[in-house]
């Protein structure tokens, strides 16, 4: 594969990523919920697939590189920012089409 294609890959997972907390009623995908989960529990899932994309990403880099490139703050808010823009897919689902399609 060359290193575009890593990449691609790469921006593929991340969207899926983002969207599978919006995806379940459980808690990470193992624990069910009596009722529904209360958003801080959304944005903690999402939090925590970023650090799980992030890890992967580094790991990726590493194995294609050989060696892990300093990144300020900055790189990292940037992708904070673009996984939540990837969220919004799952986001609307959850809290916009979902409701609607019950209440029908």
């Amino acid at each position: 594969m060359s290193m575009q294609d890593w990449a691609l890959a790469y921006i593929a997972l991340a969207f899926i990523a983002a969207n599978l907390p919006w995806l379940s009623d459980r808690l990470f995908f193992f624990r069910a919920k009596a009722n529904e989960k209360a958003l801080q529990w959304y944005l903690l899932e999402c939090l925590v697939m970023y650090v799980i994309v992030g890890i992967i990403g580094i790991s990726i880099e590493y194995n294609l590189d050989g060696r892990i490139h300093d990144q300020g703050w900055e790189f990292y808010a940037v992708a904070l920012c673009m996984f939540i823009v990837f969220a919004i897919p799952g986001f609307i689902w959850r809290f916009n089409i979902r409701p609607i399609l019950r209440r029908s």
